[in-house]
């Protein structure tokens, strides 16, 4: 259905231009008149035309000045003009407004049935438009809680959210590098600070999860996670390395408000706890403060910073460096660690020159750690004497350049011993892995089947599979696949049928393709030539 407007103060107009549109229109269309400029504009604030037909001089307000006043509330109104005069200015005007149409009286009945279908094709193309961006919003609305979920998830899982962290932040459009974790806990009722029926209320907590996920938005610009027992988890998007205390109390208002509202809502009790402004990749971190955050607070709503808990760094220590470098032995980067203790030590030897045994100290603590770390990988194997020689060695240095040097090589062979078990690891693995594959390519296996017999997760095992050995899975069984047929054809008789399924390919279509594709003939033509070569 199309809303028609006509304006003209001549009835003979309105009349024939009435008998044109039902006759060539019939039903699709609704029409409604008026003969001034002034009623013109209250009928289009009540009927809200799709299309308007005005003339320019009505008397009163002309239909120039009556356009623009229905442009104000009417943004989408198709204009067609048709009118007796012609003057420059008038059409002028009219392209300034948008008009689709300026037509000169008088004017035959194919030219307005014309321009109409013209105007009714624009409509029509707009409410497609209209109705794809609004079936693409609900997808999304589908889409986006997934992907949020998601992003959580990994945020929370550790090492592998390096590599799809920009993936995420581009899909949710994330441009901060900080953030901070707030948990929200559910539960029937708080009893000396802790929530009641953690497991029932979540169940519970199904019904209301959307209503809660909206709050949440309509309070901070923040990724909701999932409903995770009786938790839900939020990133919460920060610009600065760090809260000012002004926003940190903004945001502890804002959660406060939120559990007002709710609890006003919903028959349910909430605690909430925040964390501290994380880079997105330690996100780990915010997450156990925010955790503590309401473990230890019989309020509704803590930060961890309103503890009495915690670490307090005097203002200029480095945590961002120490935390980088605990970070990068971690990970066994071995140049990242070795740059990180660098700027470290700088910063020791810069701000406490004098200090030399303190600064002997601190080097043995994040010797000790990163040892540690190695030690509880399988990176190295404990015995009670193994640090017998430090101390002595410590006391016995003389000048910095001797100290950063053992600092150096100590955290460096840590983290070279954690690079090398995951190395053993990981190729123990893949040549188990290997194995299986040999003794079972001709068989209908897949890397589900694979990674269940070295006994890691399909995603890891895709991951590390294609690091040690350059391709994926499948392409690997392929290789292996046409290398044993490549074989069967220059050294038996079988046929094509049966080399095919002795190689684990049921379709011996498919054979022939994925043959030609990797060998470049198909296996007839491989055989044939290799006949002709040795004739």
């Amino acid at each position: 259905m199309y809303k028609i407007m006509l304006a003209d103060d001549e009835g003979i107009v309105i009349d024939s231009l009435k008998f044109i549109i039902e006759k060539n229109f019939g039903d699709k269309c609704s029409i409604e008149y008026a003969h001034t400029g002034r009623s013109v504009i209250e009928l289009a604030e009540k009927f809200k035309p799709d299309i308007a037909i005005m003339d320019i001089h009505m008397p009163g307000i002309n239909g120039i000045e009556a356009m623009k006043e229905i442009r104000k509330t009417n943004k989408s109104v198709i204009f067609i003009i048709m009118t007796a005069y012609d003057k420059f200015n008038y059409a002028k005007e009219a392209i300034n407004l948008g008009v689709l149409e300026y037509l000169t009286k008088p004017v035959n009945q194919a030219v307005i049935t014309g321009v109409l279908q013209k105007a009714m094709d624009i409509i029509e193309a707009e409410r497609k438009k209209r109705s794809n961006d609004l079936m693409i919003r609900e997808k999304l609305e589908i889409v986006i809680p997934i992907i949020e979920s998601d992003f959580i998830y990994s945020a929370l899982s550790g090492s592998d959210f390096e590599r799809v962290k920009d993936d995420f932040c581009n899909l949710l459009g994330i441009k901060d590098e900080y953030g901070m974790i707030l948990i929200m806990e559910l539960g029937d009722a708080i009893i000396e600070g802790h929530l009641t029926n953690p497991v029932g209320i979540s169940v519970k907590a199904q019904s209301f999860y959307h209503a809660i996920r909206e709050s949440l938005k309509g309070e901070f610009n923040c990724i909701v996670g999932p409903l995770m027992v009786n938790k839900i988890i939020v990133f919460i998007p920060s610009d600065k390395s760090q809260l000012e205390y002004d926003d940190r109390i903004k945001i502890i208002e804002k959660a406060r408000n939120l559990v007002r509202e709710l609890t006003k809502k919903i028959d349910i009790q909430i605690k909430i706890g925040i964390g501290s402004v994380t880079p997105i990749n330690r996100l780990e971190d915010s997450y156990k403060e925010a955790l503590s955050a309401i473990r230890n607070s019989k309020g509704r709503v803590a930060h961890v910073k309103d503890l009495p808990i915690g670490c307090e760094y005097e203002e200029d220590y480095p945590v961002h460096i120490e935390n980088a470098l605990f970070e990068k032995i971690e990970k066994g980067d071995i140049e990242g660690t070795q740059a990180e203790a660098n700027s470290f030590f700088d910063w020791m030897v810069s701000n406490y020159p004098e200090h030399v045994m303190d600064i002997k100290l601190k080097v043995l603590e994040f010797v000790l750690f990163a040892e540690q770390k190695a030690f509880l990988s399988g990176g190295m194997k404990y015995y009670f004497l193994y640090r017998k020689d430090y101390l002595p060695t410590l006391i016995q240095i003389e000048n910095f350049e001797q100290l950063r040097k053992w600092f150096i090589d100590k955290v460096t062979q840590a983290c070279r011993n954690i690079v090398t078990k995951r190395q053993e690891q990981t190729r123990g693995l893949i040549s188990k892995a290997k194995a299986y594959i040999e003794e079972n390519y001709n068989k209908d296996i897949s890397l589900d089947e694979v990674s269940r017999n070295v006994d890691i997760s399909p995603y890891y095992f895709s991951k590390l599979f294609k690091e040690e050995t350059g391709v994926n899975f499948i392409d690997y069984l392929t290789n292996i696949r046409i290398e044993k047929a490549k074989r069967l054809l220059l050294y038996t008789d079988m046929n094509i049928k049966n080399i095919c399924l002795d190689i684990g390919y049921s379709d011996p279509n498919y054979f022939s393709r994925i043959f030609k594709k990797q060998v470049g003939l198909t296996p007839t033509e491989f055989r044939e030539t290799d006949k002709a070569n040795k004739n």
